[in-house]
């Protein structure tokens, strides 16, 4: 969701909302670049980001849900290390009871047991 400029509107939900980890990966993402042209397209990212949605926060439900998406994730063959903010998006969603719209499902794979994932 975060793509506005790529993703067709008519794909996402009326109601959207964004992950406060994928607000803190958008955050980083500035301070990832030494190009000055990348890094204020990042930060004009953030900014219509944070302005946009409000950020759903990794609370105790999501810790709880944390644990099912792991496990899951591991039931697959798939590594757990480096995917952290993934896997921590896909908890929030769940605790939640949203589902993720995302241009990379297969990130995801594994999880439809436990959340609905929405190919855009």
């Amino acid at each position: 969701m975060v793509d506005h400029d790529i993703i067709d509107p008519g794909l996402l939900p009326d109601l959207s909302a964004i992950a406060a980890v994928t607000l803190a990966e958008l955050a980083a993402g500035p301070h990832a670049t030494e190009d000055e042209d990348e890094r204020a397209r990042r930060q004009d990212r953030l900014q219509w980001a944070a302005t946009t949605w409000d950020a759903l926060p990794f609370d105790a439900d999501g810790a709880r849900a944390f644990g099912r998406v792991y496990a899951a994730t591991r039931t697959t063959g798939r590594a757990t290390s480096g995917r952290l903010a993934d896997l921590l998006i896909a908890a929030t969603a769940a605790a939640n009871s949203l589902a993720v719209y995302t241009r990379n499902p297969p990130d995801l794979r594994g999880l439809d047991e436990i959340l609905r994932i929405v190919a855009v």
